[in-house]
């Protein structure tokens, strides 16, 4: 472990922006908490932005969370769940949702250093392959600029995405093999994960708000079946420009009316619609919206 101290030494030193790239599995979290320990000790202000849309450190799963952490404290998993800020990207996987994803990033890294972070740390998700993989890593690239890129490799897998980080930025570009105690998880357990996280966001004090037809994005084509919204994930949009966090809608047969369900006390502005169902047990099941709308 002796290259992974002194990486995450140098980094919390001497870094201001870090952006870590692996593989399902590969100890991202547990490295970017080391980064973050070490940057506190060091008195620095540090922000944990998680891009991982499915196996969630900070905020529920569908998004981008980013907290701030100014003390150990903040590192605990319950305080660090409760984001700071949240970005709907309405998926568990960031295919085909680049572009909030993408945003998102963006946004909350912004928003990291308004509140006064001067290390920013990047969790990104597990997607490395393909010509996906490498166009989403290399767009996060561009939005980040990181002084640091990181790669928690298996083998060659991320060759492709490290090489873009060499030629097409100034980034010092660090590769290191995933230490063997890193435990993997199966898809059943990741999927029990996410929905326990789900769980966790509902499980307080709920709101409950009747909802417009009107006020969605995209928005609903004429004489659109709202039934089919039924336990659809949603972002609340702030009004300008950002999300407060997420609910989901309710449909009521009798009545035949949507209502928003949401542990957010502030009432929307509007509504986004994600491309997730929850079932009654907060588990997410895959929602294509095109298929749903009826277009092509």
């Amino acid at each position: 472990m002796g290259d992974y101290e002194a990486l995450m030494d140098r980094a919390a030193r001497a870094e201001r922006a870090v952006a870590i790239i692996g593989g399902l599995d590969a100890g991202k979290t547990t490295f970017a908490r080391g980064v973050i320990e070490r940057a506190i000790a060091a008195g620095r202000t540090a922000a944990l932005v998680d891009s991982d849309l499915g196996q969630k450190s900070i905020g529920p799963p569908c998004t981008v969370g980013m907290k701030v952490i100014r003390s150990a404290d903040d590192l605990a998993s319950d305080a660090l769940a409760d984001a700071d800020s949240v970005w709907f990207v309405g998926s568990t996987s960031p295919q085909g949702h680049s572009i909030p994803l993408i945003t998102g990033v963006a946004a909350l890294s912004t928003g990291a250093r308004e509140l006064g972070a001067d290390l920013l740390v990047v969790d990104t998700s597990g997607l490395v392959s393909g010509v996906y993989g490498q166009l989403l890593k290399f767009h996060k690239f561009e939005v980040l600029r990181p002084d640091l890129v990181v790669g928690l490799r298996r083998g060659e897998e991320l060759n492709p995405i490290l090489g873009h980080a060499q030629r097409f930025f100034s980034a010092e570009v660090v590769a290191l093999d995933i230490p063997p105690e890193v435990v993997s998880t199966s898809v059943e357990q990741r999927a029990e994960l996410r929905k326990e996280a789900m769980a966790r966001y509902f499980s307080g004090e709920v709101q409950r708000w009747r909802v417009k037809s009107t006020v969605f994005m995209p928005v609903l084509p004429p004489l659109f079946e709202l039934a089919l919204l039924d336990r659809l994930l949603v972002g609340l949009s702030d009004g300008r420009g950002g999300y407060l966090g997420v609910g989901y809608l309710e449909h009521s047969a009798d009545e035949g009316i949507l209502r928003l369900i949401s542990p957010v006390a502030e009432a929307p502005k509007a509504l986004r619609l994600g491309s997730v169902r929850l079932e009654e047990d907060y588990r997410a099941k895959r929602v294509d919206l095109r298929n749903l709308f009826g277009a092509e």
